[in-house]
């Protein structure tokens, strides 16, 4: 008996159900690999930032993101480069779905029990995603950003659903805003720290002190 088809499963519905002791003998995610590309590239490398964000409440299965992964990172290896984009993919499949398997052979009428004991096995995982979720992230070169939607825009296919692409105002895989990053750049109050950066605040020792004068 192959899998279901997605459409089984697009929907939330109940309470979480993630592996556990009490829900053991749960198949692994399709997707293993959830970071692509230049991976250890630091974050002055990448400044442009594009997003692959849902626009439905929906449960996306392991298979959906693996294919949209696959999809994504060979195009991206072909017309940018393998060591010029970094790609993440955001949400991670955990909820455990389950199935209650039915017999179809000659006969099977004696042996099934219909709805009586219906809370079916484990049969897979999904990741529960909400309107405004990013599901993918890839920081690329400037002047890279049309060939990154164009990577996005194939592995949208794979997934269920409605999604948008978007070009980030932030710097990278950062929280900082283009143009303010470029100030506190300036003034030397950033530390990289990887494909993200730490920001030097206003406060802690006496050594810092001649950066915040004015």
């Amino acid at each position: 008996m192959g899998r279901r088809p997605a459409r089984c499963y697009r929907y939330w519905g109940g309470k979480p159900y993630p592996k556990s002791r009490y829900n053991r003998g749960v198949p692994d995610a399709k997707i293993r690999i959830y970071d692509a590309g230049k991976k250890k590239a630091l974050v002055n490398e990448f400044p442009t930032c594009v997003h692959i964000v849902s626009m439905e409440k929906e449960q996306i299965s392991s298979e959906a993101l693996e294919a949209g992964r696959i999809a994504a990172n060979k195009y991206l290896i072909k017309t940018v480069g393998k060591e010029a984009f970094h790609m993440r993919v955001r949400v991670h499949p955990w909820h455990v779905n389950r199935i209650n398997k039915m017999l179809s052979c000659a006969g099977a009428d004696r042996l099934q029990t219909g709805m009586r004991g219906a809370f079916g096995k484990p049969q897979g995982k999904v990741a529960r995603v909400k309107i405004g979720s990013i599901l993918v992230s890839v920081r690329v070169k400037d002047g890279n950003e049309n060939k990154a939607c164009e990577a996005f825009r194939r592995a949208k296919m794979k997934f269920p659903g409605r999604q948008k692409i978007l070009v980030s105002k932030k710097y990278g895989f950062t929280r900082i805003d283009r143009p303010e990053y470029e100030r506190l750049d300036a003034e030397g109050k950033l530390v990289s720290d990887g494909s993200n950066v730490k920001v030097i605040r206003e406060r802690g020792p006496l050594s810092r002190l001649a950066l915040f004068r004015h």
